[in-house]
């Protein structure tokens, strides 16, 4: 049975963060970005870079074999999350082989620079947030607003 990945937005990952559910038990993120890591992560989130995923799937589909909902992200989600949330979701499949529980796998929509830019400052939701890498000013000249 072929696993579908869902989006997840924002505010619903907030909510269930805050929601008294466990994180690790009842849901797991899973932040897949790279040295674009620095500066901010959600709280609690798995940090598998997308360079060596591959790499370390596997040992990522038995870490969470429990967890009913494994949501993935990066900075956009439009590359990195949505392909490592596929190949984890195939993974899942091939590992535990009709041996699993119901569960889902999700991404996390706009990723994580749209999920800072709302929850920045709320300890429960942001962790290790650094307003020195979000910046805008070293993004953009000031003519090009």
């Amino acid at each position: 049975m072929t696993q579908t990945v869902r989006y997840i937005e924002g505010k619903e990952l907030a909510e269930l963060m805050k929601s008294g559910k466990t994180p690790h038990k009842d849901y797991v993120v899973v932040d897949v970005r790279d040295e674009d890591f620095v500066g901010g992560n959600i709280k609690g989130a798995i940090n598998e870079p997308s360079q060596v995923f591959l790499h370390n799937v596997d040992g990522l589909v038995k870490q969470t074999r429990e967890v009913p909902l494994v949501i993935f992200h990066c900075a956009l989600s439009q590359v990195r999350g949505p392909k490592a949330a596929r190949i984890y979701a195939e993974t899942r499949e091939n590992v535990l082989k009709g041996n699993d529980i119901s569960h889902e796998v999700a991404i996390l929509r706009d990723g994580f620079t749209e999920f800072q830019v709302k929850y920045k400052d709320d300890s429960e939701l942001v962790e290790n947030w650094d307003k020195e890498v979000w910046n805008p000013s070293w993004a953009m000249g000031p003519n090009q607003y």
